[in-house]
């Protein structure tokens, strides 16, 4: 048995393990020992752990995920109590969370996974307990979803009737001719196709023309483009030119009046998702959440009016 396959079974019959404890097994020094276990880590043949033992993290074999939790007592205190809220909710909706979780979530990445979510025309971002498979996720997120809609009150059909048969008991029927019906019928099939002609679908989408524009004044270039909602929310990727060379950005852009910290934390972990640094163009302002937030939970974003 090579020096390899000895780490990985040592891991397989340990758990989650540190350096240390794989040069001592393998008689080497830390150096090499981390060395080999980032290679494996390379390979996809282990994980690392964003939890760390002291200042170490832990490489372990997939499937073990679960034994993570063993070192879930190395989190900070305020992250602790977070770990154990999610553990105990299963899924965390980002928007009504206390900004105090919502950086816990962002720094507990081995047991928070964001969801981003979308409800009606806007999206938004959940967070899951590590271990709860996506089916499950998404039956829990359906019920708080639900509990936001606002209850109607049903009467029965039967007494709508009698009561309107009581206010009006003499109330005659009006005779329909055929003639009038005629007219009438072919009057409301013309203004439905001509509600379906109105609707231009291939129209150009004045918002995504009005960035690009900004991006050529800008000597930005464009790479992806993706719109959200017409005229409103775009997800881009773009190349910033700088003193370095070009650098690729994540790029959120609305048209709004007000940018909320939901807006924020939507692109940050959009940015996150895909390993990108942030830029959110708005036309708006930002709420006085929003700029508290830019200052201390999502200071790499960058923000550019246009």
């Amino acid at each position: 048995m090579d020096s390899k396959e000895k780490v990985i079974q040592t891991i397989r019959i340990r758990g989650p393990v540190i350096p240390a404890q794989i040069a001592k097994v393998i008689g080497t020094d830390i150096l090499m020992a981390s060395a080999m276990l980032s290679e494996l880590v390379s390979k996809n043949i282990l994980k690392i752990s964003h939890v760390k033992f002291g200042s170490t993290p832990l490489y372990y074999l997939p499937g073990q995920e679960s034994r993570l939790q063993d070192f879930a007592k190395n989190l900070h205190e305020k992250e602790k109590r977070v770990y154990d809220l999610l553990m105990q909710k299963k899924i965390l909706r980002d928007k009504i969370a206390e900004p105090v979780v919502r950086v816990a979530l962002r720094n507990i990445k081995d047991f928070a996974v964001p969801l981003q979510v979308k409800i009606n025309d806007n999206v938004e971002i959940f967070w899951k307990w590590y271990l709860l498979t996506n089916e499950e996720a998404a039956g829990i997120i359906k019920g708080i979803v639900k509990s936001d809609e606002p209850k109607k009150e049903v009467k029965p059909i039967q007494e709508t009737v009698v009561k309107k048969e009581q206010e009006n008991p003499i109330e005659e029927k009006k005779e329909i001719k055929r003639e009038e019906l005629k007219k009438v019928v072919p009057e409301k099939e013309v203004k439905k196709e001509e509600k379906k002609i109105f609707i231009d679908k291939t129209a150009e989408d004045k918002f995504l023309n009005e960035v690009k524009r900004f991006f050529e004044k800008s000597n930005i270039n464009l790479i992806e483009e993706k719109i959200v909602k017409k005229n409103s929310d775009l997800d881009l990727v773009i190349e910033v030119p700088s003193a370095v060379g070009s650098l690729i950005y994540y790029c959120k852009a609305k048209s709004k009046k007000r940018i909320s910290d939901s807006d924020l934390s939507s692109a940050f972990v959009q940015g996150q998702l895909k390993k990108l640094p942030v830029l959110f163009l708005t036309k708006g302002e930002l709420t006085k959440k929003a700029k508290e937030m830019l200052s201390k939970e999502f200071r790499n974003i960058k923000i550019k009016k246009i």
